[in-house]
């Protein structure tokens, strides 16, 4: 066998085991992160954020349901849930087992494209171009799992006030339609949120720049979003190769600093199409988001670049 053969060989067989690992092992890897953020009001008791997204589900995902509703256990004062739960025509029974128990602590949520329509097997080349052209999949039963989580008592935060203390801290709370298939329709919510609420909260399932601009502009504190899958595919020191959206690679999951006062934060999500089952280095997620007060004016006033907080990506 000449070296030629040797090289075609094993690239074969290790591109075949790191497909292996991505569609069988990684995606399946359900695990918590967790970061602690500054931006409650001074004062204020910490709050504990969960945040869900990119769930994708299907009717037989027994795994992904059991996870899910086992982080009811976390006791969360808050679950923030920011869209494409759905993955096929009869999965509203499933995202409803998997949100089951946290539907009994506070929750707001928006929904994304994959809330509405079905995913479609697609090249995957055609993430690696920017292109307004969308190939839409079946309609899906979005109705169903709006009235299901409005019943148990989650709010819909889409072009919405929401006003809700949780834990003794009042929030004021408004989102958008997926701005990922342009139904952001950010003058429904426009200004700054009435008083002076402990927590300035914005939902938006795509992060798309225009819409966290608004948000920041007008003082939220924290803006949270789903849809980049934080990459879904990363590479050893390189991170995500795209994000599917407006922001850059390096935010695709995590937070970091969205201008001078508002934290964004971005779940890398529980899920996949079915049509692309795979993650490599970026394994499916759920957020635990300590909420903290932010540093007392003496105190930033003394802080250093050494000395203040780092971006958490």
């Amino acid at each position: 066998m000449n070296s030629w053969a040797r090289v075609a060989i094993g690239a074969t067989t290790t591109g075949a085991a790191t497909v292996a690992y991505a569609a069988g092992v990684e995606r399946r890897r359900w695990t918590l992160r967790e970061v602690t953020l500054p931006v409650l009001a001074e004062g204020a008791r910490p709050l504990r954020v969960l945040h869900v997204s990119d769930l994708h589900i299907t009717p037989r995902q027994h795994s992904k349901q059991r996870w899910v509703a086992e982080l009811a256990a976390l006791e969360p004062d808050l679950v923030v849930n920011t869209g494409d739960n759905l993955a096929h025509p009869r999965a509203v029974p499933a995202a409803v087992a998997a949100l089951g128990p946290l539907l009994d602590r506070p929750g707001l949520f928006v929904f994304g494209s994959n809330d509405y329509f079905g995913p479609t097997p697609k090249n995957p080349a055609r993430y690696l171009v920017k292109s307004k052209r969308r190939i839409h999949g079946e309609p899906l039963p979005w109705r169903d799992l709006r009235a299901a989580l409005i019943e148990r008592g989650w709010d819909d935060a889409t072009h919405s006030r929401v006003q809700l203390t949780v834990s003794g801290v009042h929030v004021s709370a408004a989102g958008v339609d997926d701005p990922h298939l342009g139904l952001d329709r950010y003058g429904r919510i426009a200004g700054r949120p009435d008083g002076e609420p402990g927590l300035r909260l914005g939902l938006t399932h795509s992060p798309e720049p225009r819409v966290l601009d608004r948000f920041a502009a007008d003082g939220y504190d924290l803006v949270m979003a789903g849809h980049t899958h934080g990459g879904q595919l990363r590479l050893p020191g390189v991170g995500a190769i795209v994000t599917n959206c407006g922001i850059d690679r390096s935010r695709a999951r995590g937070a970091s600093r969205w201008g001078a006062h508002t934290w964004l934060h971005v779940s890398a999500g529980l899920g996949t199409s079915p049509f692309a089952p795979v993650r490599f280095f970026c394994p499916p997620e759920a957020s635990l988001l300590t909420l903290v007060p932010r540093p007392s004016v003496a105190a930033a006033a003394r802080a250093t670049p050494a000395s203040a907080a780092a971006d958490v990506g």
